[in-house]
Parts: C-alpha cells; structure tokens; sequence
C-alpha cells in the first residue's frame, strides 16, 4: 500500500472510531467518545491495530519487555519441564538463600538475561533485582548448568561463565532514577511443583507518583495460566493447582495511562489479538461486590486469623482465589478474578520486596484499583530494595477502599486489645 494509502487508512479508521463511539484502547492523540455500539471482539481487534500507531515514549521499552517476558519464561518452561520429566530434583537444582527461599537455575538464568539485555539496551537506567550470584560464584557445577540453560534464549549471550555473575550482580543496587526491576521467578516453591508462578518486569521512573517515583509499566509473563480467564467477566476462582491445559500461557502488561492488556504467552496465532481488560474495579461500588484473592495455604508472613476475620465483616467469600506468589495475586486482581486482597504481616518489622510488587501491582490500578498499606498510606517505592515505610497490602476497587480499609484497622484494634488483655493475665 502506498504511504498516501496507509494515510487514507488510519483517517477512515479514527473517524470510524469517532463515529461509532468510545473504543477501549489506549488513547492515542485525544481519540475517545463514548457508548460504543463495536462487540467486544471488533473492540479488541480495533484496539490492537491502533496501538500499534500509539506514539508512546515507552513503546520501544515494551516491545522489548515483551519480548524478554517469553524468552524468560522459555528458559522457565525448558528447566521445569527436564524436572517433571525425570523427577529428578537435581534437574532443577536450587540453593537456599537466607530467607530459606529456594532459587533454581531458572532464576538465575532468567536474571542473567533480563540483566544483560536491558544494560546494554538502556545503559543509564538502575537494575534492582532479586538474586545475587554470591551462590553460583561459589558452585562451578551450577554455574555450568545456568550457562547452558541461557543458549535456550535468543537476543543476548554472556562472553563466558564470569559475564553470567556479573551481569546478575548489576541488581545488587537499589535503584535511582529510571529503574528495571524485576523478579525472575515469582512463586519459586510453586514452580518447583510445576504450579502457577511468574516472571515479573517493571519500570520505574520519576513523575507524578508517591514522592515523584513511580510505576510507568508492567510486563508480566505467567506461563501455566490461562490467558483466556476472566474474558466472559465469568466467576471463576483459582489456585496455584489452577494451570492452563492448552500450554499458551499468559503475558499481562500496561503502560501507565494506557490500560491492560493480556495475550497468550506461547504459540500465539493471528486470530488472537491482544484483549483489552475492561475497567471491572472501577465500576465496583458496594463492599457486596467484593472478591478476595489470598494466600490462605501458606501463612508463613501473615496473621493466622486477621484475613478471614476482615471477609467476614465485608461478607466476602474466603479465601476466594488462592495464591503463593505476590505477582500472580496482581495479576489475579487485574484480570477481574478478584478485585480485593488485605494482607497484615504477622510482625512491623516485617517488610515487603520492591521486586515482588512493582509493576505487578499499576495492572490492578489501570482497572480501577486502587494500593495503600493496612494503615492508608501510598507505597512507597523510594526506599530501596525494600519497602520500608509500608505495613502490609490493602488492594480494593476505588469507591469501596475506605469501607475495606475501616474494616482492616477495627479488625487490628481488636486483635491488638486482645493481645493487651492476653499479656496481663
């Protein structure tokens, strides 16, 4: 087509879409109108191709963060599947860092290559990841098997078995100015049971958020989950047992501003457009309306009882969905599975991971989420690796939060009386 012809194209296009209504793509220019008569399909399709014009300061940032997201969760898919196959544990050789947190080759692996592509892609930004090669440096073997797996990866090679260390370590810092951070197996222990997990990539950057850092885009690779959840607005629930039978996966990602999208992660074929995920938690406006998403089969950093507590104040089935690992409760929460999640550490002391956080949580805000700690207050992503002037998570749709966020603090008062009452007897 000529370029006079192309030109045609897209006028007839934005005036087909400021005839017949809003469409539910990224704006691009100003173009939006409202009460679209197009089905969702069109909408979808319309969409897609309109964001492939979308002049975005961060589209070359998200088509390679895409990009990444599947060649990490090659790498992810390639050393599970040689575990499930032979059930042989040395297949997936992990260590045991001081948390008591297993990490595998997969991780280290994955570390390497988002580390290494995205220096050399964007030699001035921070990295802020979760591993360290303090482990591998020490175990030649392991080293060994983390190299193989990466030549599984197409874009980026380590120059030799030191490159692979070192560039992992570039994520030792905490991050100033524009920073990647990512997490390169969220949900390690469910991964080690071929169970949901995910890899998670952000990018940070100064401008209007809390103290002027904030989430600007998530890319979100989940290789075991249904990319087709949640399309129907359908009440499912699911858990980390929960995977995807037809093996294409889920990439969920957003830029700020331009809403979530979610496509398969594997064997994506032409007819499966990006879907755009409509706004489900701004439209919430009563506590009847409520979903949880949880992490009810391991309560190792939460309080026993306060959860379940807080439900039965809102009349909020619990647990409701499920889940192990932070990035996959995100990505829960943004898909419409859930639209809730309350989580009160057992102890002040303790503090949450920026990796296991940022990015994740804008896909629940860009549908009309919106994030405080249990106590009201903003995250806040300045503190380094960890967030250190935030208790907890309180996740709930916009009009309702307040409600939620009462209900979460008269439940603490209650617990903190009786643990009062309990110490002076």
């Amino acid at each position: 087509m000529s370029r006079h012809g192309q030109g045609l194209s897209y006028f007839l296009m934005q005036f087909l879409v400021l005839c017949l209504g809003k469409w539910v793509g990224p704006t691009y220019k100003g173009v939006s109108c409202k009460h679209s008569p197009l089905s969702s399909h069109d909408i979808s399709s319309l969409t897609h191709m309109l964001a492939q014009k979308m002049d975005s300061p961060l589209r070359h940032e998200l088509n390679l963060a895409l990009g990444l997201a599947r060649q990490a969760a090659l790498i992810s898919r390639t050393v599970l599947s040689g575990f499930l196959l032979t059930h042989q544990k040395s297949e997936v050789d992990s260590v045991t860092k001081s948390d008591f947190s297993p990490v595998t080759v997969a991780d280290f692996a994955i570390q390497a290559l988002l580390a290494g592509t995205l220096s050399k892609a964007f030699p001035d930004d921070g990295l802020v990841g979760e591993e360290s090669a303090d482990e591998l440096r020490k175990d030649p073997r392991l080293l060994q098997k983390v190299a193989a797996v990466l030549k599984v990866a197409k874009g980026w090679e380590a120059r030799d078995e030191n490159h692979v260390c070192d560039v992992i370590d570039l994520c030792k810092g905490e991050g100033k100015g524009r920073t990647w951070v990512f997490d390169p197996i969220d949900g390690t222990k469910t991964f080690l049971k071929g169970q949901q997990y995910a890899i998670n990539v952000a990018l940070l950057a100064e401008g209007e958020g809390w103290r002027g850092r904030e989430e600007v885009m998530s890319v979100v690779a989940c290789p075991l989950l249904d990319w087709t959840l949640g399309a129907m607005g359908e009440a499912t629930v699911i858990n980390d047992a929960s995977v995807d039978k037809t093996g294409k996966g889920a990439v969920i990602y957003c830029v700020k501003g331009h809403g979530v999208f979610v496509e398969p992660l594997f064997n994506k074929t032409d007819d499966e457009k990006p879907r755009r995920v409509p706004q489900h938690a701004g439209q919430v406006t009563a506590i009847e309306e409520l979903k949880s998403v949880t992490c009810w089969q391991s309560l190792d950093s939460g309080v026993d009882t306060m959860h379940e507590r807080v439900a039965e104040r809102l009349g909020m089935d619990f647990p409701g969905n499920d889940l192990l690992g932070w990035v996959n409760r995100w990505v829960c929460l943004a898909l419409g599975l859930a639209n809730t999640t309350i989580w009160v550490y057992k102890k002040r002391e303790r503090k949450a991971k920026i990796w296991d956080h940022a990015g994740a949580m804008l896909l629940f805000k860009e549908v009309g989420g919106k994030i405080t700690d249990v106590d009201g207050k903003d995250i806040d992503l300045t503190q380094g690796r960890l967030l250190g002037q935030n208790f907890g998570f309180l996740a709930a749709p916009q009009r309702v939060h307040e409600l939620v966020l009462e209900a979460v603090k008269e439940a603490m008062r209650e617990r903190e009386n009786l643990n009062t009452v309990s110490g002076s007897t």
